[in-house]
Formats: C-alpha cells, sequence, structure tokens
C-alpha cells in the first residue's frame, strides 16, 4: 500500500513539474515526451526484470496478456480489465478505474488534464513491449474519468 501510495505521489509530481512553468502549446509536446521518455525507460527496466521466472512468449497476444495481468500487478496492484484485438496488430486494453486518473475522477472539468497522466504510463508499456522484442505505438484515450483506454498497435513488418 505504501509504495503504491509513493509511485502515485511521485507520478504527480513529476507531471506538475514539467507543467509548473506554463509550457504552451509547444513546451506541452515537450513535456508529454519527457514524461513518455521516462515511463519508456522503466518498461524496459521492468520488461527485463518481471519475466524471468517466464517461458519465452510465443506469439503477440502472449505479452499483452502479461502486460494486462503481470505488469499491471506489479506497478498499480490491479489487473486490467479488458484487452481486446482485431488479430491485426491492434490492441485495446481498457482500466476501468486507472489508479493514476482516479484523484480527478469526481468531474468533467478535469477530463482535459488526463493526457499529462497518461504519457508515463504509455511509455512504461511501450518500453516493456520493446525489451520483450515488439516494437508498437501506444496511445491513450480517455472519454470518462476514471476509465482509460490504451490502444496498442504494432506495425507489421
Amino acid at each position: 500500500m505504501v509504495d503504491t501510495v509513493l509511485f502515485e505521489f511521485l507520478h504527480t509530481e513529476m507531471v506538475a513539474e514539467l507543467w509548473a512553468h506554463d509550457p504552451g502549446p509547444g513546451g506541452q509536446k515537450m513535456s508529454l515526451s519527457v514524461l513518455e521518455g521516462m515511463g519508456f525507460r522503466v518498461g524496459q527496466a521492468l520488461g527485463e526484470r518481471l519475466p524471468r521466472e517466464m517461458l519465452a512468449f510465443r506469439e503477440e497476444l502472449d505479452v499483452l496478456k502479461f502486460l494486462c495481468k503481470d505488469l499491471w500487478v506489479a506497478v498499480f496492484q490491479k489487473q486490467m480489465d479488458s484487452l481486446r484485438t482485431n488479430h491485426q496488430g491492434t490492441y485495446v486494453l481498457q482500466d476501468n478505474s486507472f489508479p493514476l486518473l482516479l484523484p480527478m475522477a469526481s468531474g468533467l472539468q478535469y477530463l482535459e488534464e488526463a493526457p499529462k497522466f497518461l504519457a508515463f504510463t504509455c511509455g512504461l508499456l511501450r518500453g516493456a513491449l520493446c525489451t520483450l522484442g515488439i516494437e508498437s505505438v501506444v496511445t491513450a484515450s480517455v472519454a470518462a474519468l476514471p476509465v482509460c483506454k490504451f490502444q496498442v498497435v504494432i506495425p507489421k513488418s
């Protein structure tokens, strides 16, 4: 429990620090890029550390299931609520009570602030996938707080 609170506090402080000086439109993209990059590095480290006991993943879907179960539990102490795929390289991961959005879930006025709280996690997913041998593009969307959908697109070579 203490680790969860510390992680949420650290994440909130990272976002607040990057937006502390009103970065403006160009600066916002840079701040999102910095958060995503930090998440990518953490995702790489977790991707190296967590699956040591597991056999090599045979398919992309196995890797995504690993992210939804094991990685999500390691980071957020809960599993992802849903994983959907079109079996052509696009996966949608949904968390109905995303922990980093719960503090702002009380009103719609925070909906426009949500993307800056998702950049780190997009990087985290992309970094873990990269370590497990899958290049991807990860985006996040929020239609209603605290529900969050992460779309993972894996380009076919």
